[in-house]
C-alpha cells in the first residue's frame, strides 16, 4: 500500500489547532485591550466635578473669610469675598475666650471612643445578623431597626436622670456611653457583610473547629476592614460635630467644642468674625485627620469594592 491511498483526515488537530490557537490568542488579546482600557471623561464631566469641588469648598473657604475679618466688615453688603488680615488674631481670642484647648481634647476622647466603640460593636453585631443562625434574629434585627425611627429628644429626660443617679452629670461618660454602638452602624455592617463575606469561609472556619469569636477575628475583620474604616469616619465627625446631648448634660466649664463654641455668642452683640474664628478652629481637626487618613480609606473602600 501506497502512502497516496492513505486516507486524510481533514479535521487533524495538526492542520486546524495554529489557526484555532491564532483566533483564540487573538481574542483574549482584544478582551485584554477593552478591559484594561480607561474610559476618558468628556468636558461636561470635568465642569459638573468643578462646580461639585467649587460648592463644597466655599463653605470653608467663607469661614476663614470670616474668620480673618472684623464683625463690621463681615456685616457689610456686598460681603467681602477675599480674606483680610486679622486671622491669626481672631484665632488667638476665640481660642482663649471658648477654652478651645480643653474643648478639642474633651471631643478627641468622646469621638474617638464612640467612634472605636460603635465599630466593634456594630462589626460584631452585624456579622451575627448576617452570618449566624439563631432563634429570633429577624424580631431583633427589627427592633434595631425600630430604634432608627424614635427621635432622639424623646430620652432626653430619662437618660439625663439616669446620668445623674450614676453621678456622672457634667462628666464626659454621660457623652459617651450612651452613644457606644447606633443601629445604623449595625445595619450598615449587616448590610456589607451580607454581601462580601462568602458563606463558605464561615463553614470553612467551622470545618478547622474554630468558634464564632475565633472566626469574627481571624476572618470578619479583615473583609469587614474597608467597611470599618468608612463607619469610622462617619462616626467620629458625627461625635465630633454633636450639640444637643453635649449641651443638655455637659457645661462651660467641661465643654466639647460645639459646646465651648456657644460662649461665643453669649454677648448681647456677636461677633461673627469671632464666631467663626472658633468654627474655623473646630473644623481644623476634622481636615487634619481625612488629610492624614483620607488615602487609606479611599483605597480601603476601592479594595472591598474590587473583592466584592
Amino acid at each position: 500500500m501506497t502512502t497516496e491511498s492513505l486516507p486524510v483526515r481533514t479535521d487533524s488537530p495538526a492542520r486546524t489547532s495554529p489557526q484555532k490557537t491564532a483566533a483564540g490568542r487573538g481574542g483574549r488579546r482584544l478582551l485584554r485591550q477593552r478591559a484594561g482600557r480607561q474610559h476618558h471623561a468628556g468636558p461636561l464631566a470635568y465642569v459638573l466635578l468643578a462646580i461639585t469641588a467649587i460648592l463644597s469648598i466655599f463653605p470653608l473657604y467663607w469661614t476663614m473669610v470670616a474668620a480673618s475679618t472684623d464683625n463690621t466688615r463681615v456685616s457689610q453688603t456686598p460681603p467681602p469675598f477675599l480674606p483680610g488680615p486679622n486671622l491669626f488674631d481672631n484665632l488667638a481670642r476665640a481660642w482663649d475666650e471658648a477654652a478651645m484647648g480643653k474643648a478639642m481634647i474633651n471631643s478627641t476622647i468622646v469621638a474617638g471612643t464612640i467612634a472605636l466603640s460603635t465599630v466593634f460593636f456594630a462589626t460584631l453585631a452585624g456579622f451575627a445578623f448576617a452570618k449566624l443562625r439563631f432563634k429570633g434574629r429577624n424580631v431583633l434585627l427589627m427592633l434595631v431597626i425600630g430604634t432608627m425611627m424614635v427621635p432622639p429628644q424623646l430620652g432626653v429626660v430619662p437618660l439625663f436622670m439616669m446620668m445623674s443617679e450614676l453621678g456622672w452629670s457634667q462628666q464626659l461618660p454621660a457623652v459617651i456611653f450612651p452613644t457606644l454602638v447606633s443601629a445604623v452602624g449595625v445595619f450598615f455592617m449587616r448590610q456589607y457583610l451580607s454581601e462580601a463575606l462568602p458563606d463558605e469561609l464561615v463553614e470553612a472556619g467551622r470545618v478547622d473547629g474554630a468558634h464564632s469569636l475565633r472566626i469574627f477575628w481571624s476572618i470578619v475583620l479583615p473583609i469587614a476592614r474597608p467597611a470599618m474604616a468608612v463607619l469610622f469616619m462617619i462616626t467620629f465627625v458625627h461625635a465630633w460635630n454633636d450639640f444637643f446631648w453635649p449641651f443638655v448634660v455637659l457645661d462651660m466649664t467641661n465643654p466639647t467644642v460645639p459646646v465651648a463654641l456657644t460662649q461665643l455668642s453669649a454677648g448681647y452683640i456677636r461677633d461673627q468674625s469671632l464666631i467663626m474664628a472658633g468654627a474655623l478652629l473646630g473644623t481644623l481637626p476634622l481636615l487634619a485627620m481625612f488629610i492624614v487618613f483620607g488615602r487609606q480609606i479611599v483605597s480601603g473602600i476601592m479594595q472591598g469594592a474590587v473583592k466584592g
